[in-house]
């Protein structure tokens, strides 16, 4: 053991591979906690003042073959394969960070790893957010996304939807805004003849927003203006108290009706349905 800590701080003076070295050494010897770096420092110590010149002609060839011989008990390929068969951006990241440690320098290899991990949070979560369209499920005053309880029951000229994002900014908000007006564009495409299926109110559930920035409440405004000239009414649910506090100050409550923001969907609904009715009998 003290031979192949030896090994393992002389192969330190190779800055790249030098802590790489005296962990696949340390773990190969056994070594559970940070006693074996006091252990290894003694034994260099008393190495370097005793026996140097009985190590000063072992040859390269031996300390690299320590080292590469440690090496295999750092790749484990069931763990590989478990990040794989669970996430497979997550297995990107891991041979990010595996072949930029082995080709190049830890350092490298560390930031392949965080670069790939951010641009999965920046493309995935921040300018792309998951849509939900949400649906009523049976006996129950629950709203849920369909894909996930394909029970749930769609109400008729009602698009209520869920965004799946804690940022509403300018990162995603023109993605959000065209996906809802593209959603209602097929919506009216296939009832043209018939206004029984016509969208006439699209409630956004923000219970995920967490905040908002100038761009989102742009977004918000011609999302609203795009709707109106189609005749469909925007509503908005459980908002968080930092997105209604700058809705306000933006003064787009009092654009939509200070009427149409809601505590929950199923409220938002139930209104939707009564103008519905309402505007049906006047007619």
């Amino acid at each position: 053991m003290g031979f192949m800590n030896i090994a393992g701080s002389l192969s330190s003076c190779y800055v790249a591979t030098g802590s790489f070295s005296r962990t696949a050494v340390n773990f190969s010897a056994g070594c559970k906690t940070l006693v074996s770096n006091i252990v290894m420092a003694i034994t260099v110590l008393v190495s370097l003042e005793l026996f140097t010149a009985l190590l000063y002609y072992t040859p390269t060839a031996i300390l690299a073959s320590i080292i590469l011989s440690a090496l295999p008990g750092l790749i484990d390929i069931r763990e590989a394969y478990y990040i794989w068969k669970v996430d497979k951006l997550d297995f990107i990241a891991c041979i990010g960070a595996f072949f930029g440690v082995l080709f190049a320098s830890v350092e490298i290899g560390l930031l392949a790893a965080v670069t790939i991990s951010f641009a999965r949070i920046l493309l995935m979560n921040a300018i792309r957010p998951g849509i939900e369209t949400l649906g009523k499920l049976p006996r129950a005053d629950v709203y849920c996304d369909m894909d996930q309880y394909p029970m749930a029951i769609k109400t008729p000229g009602i698009l209520a939807v869920r965004i799946n994002s804690a940022l509403l900014c300018f990162a995603n908000a023109n993605f959000i805004r065209e996906r809802l007006l593209r959603w209602v564009a097929e919506e009216l495409d296939e009832s043209k003849e018939s206004t029984e299926g016509r969208i006439q109110a699209v409630i956004l559930d923000m219970s995920n927003v967490m905040n908002i920035d100038t761009a989102g409440i742009l977004a918000l405004e011609e999302l609203h203006k795009e709707l109106l000239l189609h005749g469909t009414q925007l509503a908005i649910a459980n908002p968080k108290w930092q997105v209604i506090h700058k809705l306000r100050l933006a003064e787009f409550i009092d654009r939509i009706g200070r009427e149409w923001v809601f505590l929950t969907v199923s409220e938002a609904v139930d209104a939707c349905v009564s103008s519905k009715l309402t505007a049906l009998a006047n007619c």
